[in-house]
């Protein structure tokens, strides 16, 4: 939870680098919540068969957006790749699978266009 605290606390923070425990932590806490509020939507009649959207589910996903393409380009920038790499996201299944890729992979370990390596950042705090 405190990897997903993190990344909310720098929301709209794009420079820098981000682990692949901090983007992923975050993705799965951010899953895990989506998935309850669609449950609590289910349960309390404000789910819509026809969209497959709830209300709470849309109002969370929308206002974690900007969050999520923050701590995105973060860990691009960790990979040493420009945040403008998150919009193969929009290429289906392809682009979609290089940047699966891109944001699995390893980061640099030392210094990089974008800062230094949040490895040694985070174990000096």
């Amino acid at each position: 939870m405190s990897w997903y605290l993190a990344a909310l606390r720098q929301y709209a923070t794009f420079s820098g680098r981000a682990r692949r425990k901090e983007y992923w932590m975050f993705l799965l806490v951010h899953v895990a919540i989506y998935a309850l509020l669609i449950l609590v939507d289910g349960l309390t009649g404000t789910f819509d068969m026809g969209t497959e959207r709830g209300l709470l589910g849309t109002l969370y996903m929308v206002g974690l957006l900007l969050p999520w393409i923050a701590v995105a380009v973060r860990r691009l920038h960790d990979t040493d790749r420009s945040g403008w790499w998150l919009l193969l996201g929009l290429i289906p299944l392809v682009g979609q699978a290089i940047l699966l890729f891109c944001l699995i992979q390893e980061g640099d370990d030392g210094s990089n266009d974008y800062g230094p390596a949040p490895r040694a950042a985070h174990s000096r705090a």
